[in-house]
C-alpha cells in the first residue's frame, strides 16, 4: 500500500495487517459476519456521486492508459475543483478519467486501487451490523472497521478513508428511532468528515479530542476549538485540541468533558481510533494501554446503546492490544 505525501510516493501505514493483529487480540470474543445492507443509510450520509464515484473510478482508470504509460494502476489526482479554481463557477464534470481522479479526492494520500470500494462498502456494512445488534439488544457492539472513515465528507474522501462508517452508524441510530446521538472521536486526528455532515444538525452532536492542527497536523485547516457547528447544529460540536506529547492525564480530562457532552444522548458512537497511542507513528501524543482502558471505563459508564467503530491505529504490535483495552474498559464499566 502506497500513497503519496508532499509529492513522494511512502509506504501507507493503512495496512491490511491492522485488522488480522486486531482479530489476534480479540479471539475471545464473539465474532459476528457483517450483513449486506442496501445503499439508504449510506446515501443519506453521502451525497450519491461520491459513492458512484469510489464504486465504479478505478475500472474506468484500469481500462485507461494509465499503467502502461506511467505505471500507476491505482486512481492517483493531480487537479482538484477547489473553490480557489472555480470562484463560483459551475463545475463541468471532467471528461478525462485523469481529470475526473480528483473531484471527490481531497488529497493525494488517499489513492483508489483494487479492491478499494470492496474495503470501504463492507466496512460500512460492519458499521450497519453492529448498530442491528445493538439495536436488537446487545449494550455494545465494535465494528472492526477497515479502512476507516472519520475524514469523509457528504461529498469528499480523503486521509486514507472513503466512507465515513461512524456517521453511517450515527445516522442508522437515528433512523432506528434514537432522538439524539452523540459521536464522540478518540482518534488521535480530528474527524473533519464526521464534523461536516452533522455541522449543520443537532439531532447527532460531534465531540473530538484530537492533536491540535494548528501545530502542523492533519487535516490542517479544521478541528480547532472555535468550531462549535452552525444554524440547528449551533453548539453540537465540540473540539478540543491537545499538545503534541498529550499523554493520560490531559488526554482522559479531554475524555470526561466529551461524556459529559454525551451522556445526554439516547445512544452513542465511539470513532476508535488509538493512533494516540505512545508508540504510533501517525502522531506525537503518548497515552497509554491503561488510558484506553479508562477512556472505555469512562464512556462505558454512561449506559448507552454503544456502537465502537476503528478508526486509526497502525502501530501493528499495539494496535490490537490497544483495541483490546479499550474494549475491556467499557465492557467492565
Amino acid at each position: 500500500m502506497r500513497e503519496v505525501w508532499v509529492g513522494v510516493p511512502t509506504e501507507g501505514t493503512e495496512v491490511p495487517a491492522r485488522v488480522d493483529r486486531i482479530l489476534e487480540a480479540l479471539s475471545e470474543h464473539e465474532q459476528v459476519e457483517a450483513t449486506t445492507h442496501d445503499d439508504d443509510v449510506l446515501h443519506r450520509v453521502h451525497d450519491p456521486a461520491l459513492v458512484e464515484h469510489l464504486r465504479t473510478i478505478h475500472a474506468e482508470w484500469a481500462a485507461g492508459p494509465y499503467d502502461e504509460i506511467v505505471g500507476q494502476d491505482r486512481v492517483v489526482p493531480y487537479v482538484f475543483p477547489t473553490p480557489a479554481m472555480s470562484q463560483g463557477m459551475p463545475v463541468t464534470r471532467a471528461a478525462a478519467t485523469h481529470g475526473r481522479a480528483g473531484q471527490f479526492g481531497y488529497d493525494t494520500m488517499t489513492l483508489v486501487g483494487p479492491g478499494t470500494w470492496e474495503a470501504a462498502r463492507a466496512a460500512v456494512d460492519c458499521a450497519l451490523t453492529a448498530v442491528d445488534l445493538v439495536t436488537r439488544g446487545a449494550d455494545t457492539a465494535y465494528a472492526l472497521c477497515r479502512p476507516p472513515g472519520h475524514h469523509v465528507t457528504r461529498q469528499g474522501y480523503g486521509g486514507s478513508c472513503y466512507l465515513n462508517n461512524a456517521a453511517v452508524a450515527a445516522q442508522a441510530f437515528r433512523d432506528a428511532g434514537h432522538a439524539t446521538v452523540a459521536v464522540v472521536d478518540l482518534d488521535a486526528h480530528h474527524g473533519n468528515g464526521t464534523q461536516a455532515i452533522f455541522w449543520e444538525r443537532d439531532d447527532v452532536r460531534y465531540g473530538s479530542l484530537h492533536v491540535d492542527p494548528a501545530a502542523g497536523w492533519f487535516p490542517h485547516y479544521f478541528g480547532h476549538a472555535h468550531e462549535t457547528g452552525d444554524g440547528d447544529g449551533a453548539g453540537a460540536t465540540r473540539n478540543l485540541p491537545l499538545a503534541e506529547g498529550t499523554g493520560d492525564g490531559p488526554w482522559l480530562e479531554a475524555v470526561r468533558v466529551l461524556a459529559d457532552l454525551a451522556s445526554t444522548a439516547d445512544a452513542l458512537v465511539i470513532s476508535l481510533g488509538v493512533d494516540a497511542a505512545a508508540d504510533d507513528p501517525e502522531s506525537p501524543l503518548q497515552v497509554t494501554a491503561d488510558g484506553y482502558a479508562a477512556a472505555g471505563r469512562l464512556l462505558g459508564s454512561l449506559g448507552l446503546p454503544t456502537v465502537a467503530v476503528q478508526e486509526g491505529g497502525y502501530h501493528l504490535d499495539t494496535i490490537g492490544p490497544l483495541v483490546a483495552a479499550y474494549l475491556a474498559g467499557h465492557d467492565g464499566a
